[in-house]
């Protein structure tokens, strides 16, 4: 069967889970997730060979990654999501919350730049056109503040209530072009706040938690005024087949519940991932604090006691 705006997916049967997992793959995302796992596995592969490691978990972590998005661009979840809206949040949530925090955590450039070979002097590789972009003027834009949490936030109210998002979802060029922007919009995001990757934008822990939770609420937001809305808002799912048994509204109204349900979602996995960084660097600092100590004898500790014998004689 043809994808929808893929050739209209007019004679789904009712959803139901094991339909909606049903393989059905899209190409483009097909051929980009087995892509992103070859040129991982390829890294990690470089890395070991030479006897570096890589953590596990990280690796874990992208493959899961590549995976969520794999599941819902290569099954039938991509055909009913092009008539169910409450499908269709499931695809837009997962894609821009979820998925970018387990690539992120996978730790991508960090494994690109420890794996590909350099140059050589006075030549410019893949290394270096790497590590050029991140130290760029776009690349600090793009991952602002100033310009990420308005583009979040834009994502969802200048899609849905404007004609544009009408417009991506007739044509499968569109389509996928906006599943991009999804994942896209969540990795320039959640990068900065993640912290895992080197990157332009470093904030401190507390300034990161901060960034996360003032995008957050617009998410619960959007989802509260597609639960409480009295007619269907949405002109692609306006009219769902026939074949489908499903009320407009009431999916929409699903469709709400989902958008802010998922608020919560990333808010956890990123406030996890951020305290076990914070604690591991709170170790490493205590760690390199004891080997100083080490090695100069303890010099700071004998002179805070000295200076307290001098008070003592003092006061004697």
């Amino acid at each position: 069967m043809d994808h929808g705006g893929h050739g209209m997916t007019m004679d789904l049967p009712p959803f139901t889970l094991g339909r909606g997992l049903a393989w059905s793959a899209d190409p483009f995302f097909l051929i980009a997730c087995l892509l992103g796992l070859a040129l991982y596995g390829w890294g990690v592969v470089r890395l070991m060979r030479r006897g570096d490691k890589w953590p596990v978990g990280r690796t874990v972590a992208f493959v899961t990654g590549v995976l969520s998005v794999a599941l819902m661009m290569c099954t039938k979840l991509n055909d009913y999501g092009m008539v169910m809206f409450s499908v269709h949040m499931v695809q837009h949530m997962v894609i821009s919350m979820v998925s970018p925090i387990l690539l992120l955590l996978g730790a991508p450039i960090t494994l690109a730049l420890r794996a590909l070979p350099p140059a050589g002097r006075g030549r410019k590789g893949p290394r270096e056109l790497l590590l050029m972009l991140l130290h760029s003027r776009y690349m600090r834009i793009i991952t602002h503040p100033a310009f990420t949490i308005p583009l979040f936030i834009a994502s969802l109210y200048a899609l849905y209530f404007t004609p544009l998002f009408d417009t991506l979802m007739s044509s499968q060029a569109g389509h996928i072009g906006m599943m991009v922007h999804f994942l896209a919009v969540g990795v320039v995001f959640f990068w900065p706040i993640m912290g895992v990757d080197p990157g332009p934008h470093r904030p401190g822990y507390l300034m990161r938690m901060l960034e996360l939770f003032a995008g957050m609420p617009f998410h619960a937001f959007f989802g509260i005024a597609l639960m409480m809305a009295s007619s269907p808002m949405v002109e692609t799912f306006k009219n769902p087949p026939a074949s489908l048994g499903i009320d407009a509204l009431s999916d929409q109204n699903a469709a709400g519940g989902i958008a802010w349900a998922f608020s919560e979602v990333p808010s956890v996995l990123v406030l996890l991932a951020l305290l076990f960084q914070w604690y591991a660097s709170e170790e490493r600092q205590a760690r390199r604090s004891d080997r100083a100590a080490d090695r100069d004898g303890d010099k700071e500790l004998a002179a805070y006691n000295a200076y307290l014998a001098s008070l003592n004689t003092r006061g004697g």
